[in-house]
């Protein structure tokens, strides 16, 4: 079997190439993929190389296949999974395989499985720790954006509050609680306020902050006021550009505070604001990844002391917060469309990894079958007065507020010119 893949060979070195997969073995499985979402730790890893932990010291004599949030089907089954998987079924993958300590991971470690490829060979070791995922969306694309969203999960589930006369931890939000998401109408910020609103425990009261109005009034016209009411939850989206944003968030906080405070920017003055609206026993979350090694933030440990407040990290979901993603959103709870800003095909991977934090944007999403130059949603309209492709693909997505959907996905998929 043939395949067409994206390959890392060293630094900033990416190549697009037609190679042929060995046959699999009986704990393998053959897989056909349709979309991958490209992820900051994809651009990370092809500018470091072999530097990057993931990725292996010999990769410029054996080089891997990028892309780790992917979605496909199965096309063969080797007969040691016959009885949990069979052809045709569709799939996610949780990369995060965490194999006796082992950092190897699809997309960054192997060279026949990775999201950047139009067919793979899932190894062993991914059904072995229970990472190759079915998934029953009706859309491709969904499957892959499980994994960012099994990391926003992970950021809900790794929050903790001390029960009052004890020293045991309470997982999770509080339930009815005060809650703020700062920075938080990017993508992965999107995503935080969908799980807000939908997910299992709900705040009673959801503050959003960012200092662009535009992206505000986007965030708004998504996920709306009166949606977040019928869930029982006042939101409001509030501007922090100009004034006192902590005496602004703490009055409409109602001087208390808050419970669980989501810092979604990786700026050190964000980080103090989040630490000065923190409630008694609030939690602060610093959830969105630094590039710089020695980003640093001021903390009052006063308050540590006295009101018990404290900090918590997270940088990605496990498994389980991946199968809580993928049953929600196929049940329709979760929208990760929301991320989505771009669309584009196989041909675009390797400029769009190589800049990406150059792109404006949400999430840009690649499938693998077809050739696409990376396109914003944004310009579909403009694009469309001489493609009839972007004319349809335009007004699908206006049809649905906007958002990438699986019936712009279908057409897609359907009319663009194959990469073969």
């Amino acid at each position: 079997m043939k395949t067409k893949a994206v390959r890392l060979y060293g630094k900033n070195d990416l190549r697009l190439e037609e190679f042929e997969l060995p046959a699999i073995k009986e704990d393998e499985i053959l897989a056909h993929v349709i979309s991958d979402s490209i992820c900051m730790s994809s651009y990370k890893a092809s500018i470091q190389g072999a530097d990057h932990k993931r990725v292996p010291n010999d990769v410029h004599e054996n080089p891997i296949i990028i892309g780790h949030e992917f979605c496909g089907e199965i096309v063969e089954v080797g007969k040691k999974w016959q009885a949990q998987f069979k052809p045709g079924d569709k799939f996610s993958i949780q990369p995060a395989i965490n194999n006796e300590g082992s950092l190897a991971a699809p997309g960054y470690s192997f060279p026949y499985i990775g999201g950047d490829a139009t067919y793979i060979v899932i190894p062993a070791v991914v059904m072995e720790y229970g990472c190759l995922l079915k998934y029953d969306g009706d859309s491709f694309f969904g499957g892959s954006l499980a994994e960012p969203m099994s990391c926003i999960v992970g950021g809900y589930h790794a929050q903790y509050h001390t029960l009052q006369g004890s020293y045991e931890h309470k997982m999770g939000i509080v339930a009815g609680g005060k809650m703020a998401i700062l920075a938080g109408v990017g993508p992965m910020g999107l995503g935080a306020i969908d799980y807000a609103l939908h997910g299992p425990i709900k705040p009673s009261l959801l503050v959003v902050t960012d200092i662009s109005q535009e992206r505000l009034d986007r965030a708004a016209s998504i996920f709306t006021v009166q949606d977040a009411a019928r869930n029982g939850v006042e939101l409001i989206y509030k501007n922090t550009a100009d004034g006192d944003p902590v005496a602004q968030l703490m009055e409409l906080s109602g001087g208390a505070g808050y419970d669980d405070v989501y810092v979604y920017a990786p700026v050190k003055a964000v980080v103090e604001q989040g630490d000065r609206i923190l409630g008694n026993n609030g939690c602060l979350n610093f959830f969105a990844g630094p590039t710089n090694p020695q980003l640093s933030a001021n903390f009052n440990f006063y308050n540590v002391h006295y009101a018990g407040t404290h900090i918590v990290g997270t940088s990605g979901g496990n498994t389980a917060d991946m199968i809580e993603s993928l049953d929600m959103m196929s049940k329709g709870q979760l929208n990760p469309a929301v991320m989505v800003t771009h669309i584009g095909g196989l041909n675009a991977v390797i400029d769009t990894t190589l800049n990406l934090p150059k792109i404006p944007g949400g999430k840009k999403l690649i499938y693998n079958n077809i050739q696409l130059e990376l396109t914003a949603i944004a310009d579909f309209e403009e694009k469309g007065k001489n493609d009839p492709l972007f004319k349809k693909l335009d007004e699908i997505v206006k049809g649905n507020n906007g958002l990438w959907c699986a019936e712009a996905e279908k057409y897609l998929l359907s009319n663009a010119k194959s990469i073969n």
